[in-house]
């Protein structure tokens, strides 16, 4: 299981994002370009002291992000967590090898991202209410996937 997040605009959402991969034991991938500098301190003070805790790779753009996926044999689904997608994440099964993607906070993703996807899902909201927080959806998403795929097993190792 990954989480993949792609081209942030908000630095304290990529905070959360490396706390959310440090505290849970789940590979960070940061697809930029990011909104802001990826150095910025803003983003580690946001990550407190689990930064250092977690595994992020960085990826320059979409395209570097496809490339280092064709290395994975077998590479696992990517699973695109749209405010767009047809079916609602509580019913889906996941698998230990998906890789969970988030989209910009202002913009989503571009079609050929959404393209890419093996699957897109949705958070159901209420009538009305349009999106939630990125780093929210993200924690209920990879939560459902881990329990479904006793990852959480792993962190009591």
């Amino acid at each position: 299981m990954r989480l993949a997040l792609f081209e942030p605009d908000i630095p304290q959402n990529l905070g959360a994002f490396i706390r959310l991969s440090a505290c849970l034991k789940v590979p960070l991938d940061v697809i930029e370009p990011c909104g802001f500098p990826v150095d910025d301190k803003r983003i580690r003070r946001a990550a407190m002291d689990y930064y250092d805790l977690a595994s992020i790779a960085r990826h320059a753009s979409w395209a570097a992000f496809k490339r280092a996926r064709e290395l994975e044999r077998p590479a696992g689904r990517l699973v695109l967590l749209t405010t767009k997608g047809a079916t609602d994440f509580p019913g889906i099964a996941f698998a230990k090898d998906d890789i969970l993607l988030f989209g910009r906070e202002s913009a989503g993703v571009p079609d050929e991202v959404h393209q890419a996807a093996d699957l897109r899902l949705r958070v159901p909201l209420q009538r009305g209410a349009r999106s939630l927080n990125v780093a929210l959806a993200a924690a209920m998403v990879v939560s459902e996937a881990l329990r479904q795929t006793s990852g959480f097993d792993a962190l009591s190792d």
